[in-house]
């Protein structure tokens, strides 16, 4: 629809199908990401539905986890 609408307003052939493909190309590099979204949402909900045992990893005993440490060897700000 496009290419018909630049001819009718006076743009080559050529330009017109120049945006074409121009356009083609953006309609097909969006599908294949569309794909892969709905993809990784699937193994995403997948793997909530499981609990989520997958991928989860343990801390190494005694690892720090973050947040403030409090008591005689704490840093002070």
């Amino acid at each position: 629809m496009v290419p018909v609408v630049l001819v009718g307003y006076g743009t080559s052939l050529a330009g017109a199908g120049g945006a074409a493909l121009g356009l083609a190309a953006v309609t097909g590099v969006c599908r294949v990401l569309l794909q892969q979204s709905e993809r990784g949402a699937a193994r995403a909900r997948a793997q909530r539905a499981a609990g989520g045992r997958e991928r989860r990893r343990r801390a190494a005993p005694g690892a720090h986890r973050g947040g403030r440490r409090t008591g005689p060897g704490a840093p002070v700000d």
